[in-house]
């Protein structure tokens, strides 16, 4: 699906190095956008990253940004409007499981906050300026764990549900020139949710006991969270603003035992 005008839109990518933020950076590309990438690492400690540079060497950049630290965010956001001029898209992706129980120690639980959910406040409040003079979109990675959880996975589900309402403010508060939609997508296929399938002992038990929870009979792929964004961004989903679209295969719908 192509939604490209007469000009590329410009769009930035948070946690672009990899997982779903390198797809979705990948599908945007492929659409024939501008994509500025960030993560933490550094170019030369993101070959995902590198190999973007060479299929797509004047479509896509890169920038190394602590995204927990707000002088971090505020500098990239300003290189990106002195180097572009404009932002059409955000999706505002990156973060991390912090699994460490409801009983985490103090400097988890800042940790948690200041990565899964002020830098994605803090980015969208950056941008706002440009997004609202071309009226475009934030697109925020929450998860399903914002809906219902597991033992051990706090305090990272707590943030993922305050996104669903960082989404509806963003949405109340700067529509009609900004329209935000948040992404709670469920098990994708990253190397992330293979150290969760392997911290099980055996790995491959523990995925596919996950896959047989899912009606769909599978995992997702970061692929789909990138198509998915793409169309999310496109004057197609218009009328889809302040609500947050969960992509779990159907396992929400399943009771447990």
């Amino acid at each position: 699906m192509s939604t490209s005008a007469q000009q590329p839109r410009v769009v930035i990518v948070t946690g672009a190095s990899q997982g779903i933020g390198h797809a979705i950076a990948q599908t945007f590309l492929k659409n024939g956008d501008i994509v500025i990438g960030c993560a933490f690492s550094s170019l030369e400690k993101a070959p995902h990253a590198k190999t973007l540079l060479e299929h797509f060497p004047e479509h896509f950049c890169y920038y190394s940004v602590d995204i927990t630290c707000t002088e971090n965010i505020s500098e990239f956001v300003a290189a990106v409007e002195q180097r572009f001029g404009r932002l059409d898209v955000l999706v505002s992706n990156a973060g991390k499981n912090v699994f460490k129980g409801i009983d985490c120690e103090l400097e988890d639980w800042h940790h948690n906050l200041d990565l899964n959910l002020r830098s994605h406040w803090y980015m969208a409040k950056c941008c706002r300026g440009m997004l609202e003079k071309s009226r475009g979109v934030i697109l925020v990675m929450t998860s399903n764990h914002a809906f219902s959880t597991m033992p051990g996975c706090a305090p990272y589900n707590i943030t993922k549900r305050a996104l669903l309402s960082l989404v509806q403010s963003l949405t109340i508060e700067w529509g009609p020139a900004i329209r935000s939609v948040g992404i709670a997508p469920g098990f994708i296929d990253t190397a992330g949710n293979q150290v969760w399938f392997d911290s099980h002992g055996d790995g491959e038990k523990a995925r596919q006991e996950t896959i047989a929870k899912h009606p769909v009979g599978r995992i997702g792929t970061s692929e789909e969270v990138g198509e998915l964004c793409l169309f999310l961004s496109s004057p197609a989903a218009g009328f889809i603003a302040g609500t947050t679209i969960v992509m779990d295969g159907g396992r929400s719908a399943l009771m447990q035992d």
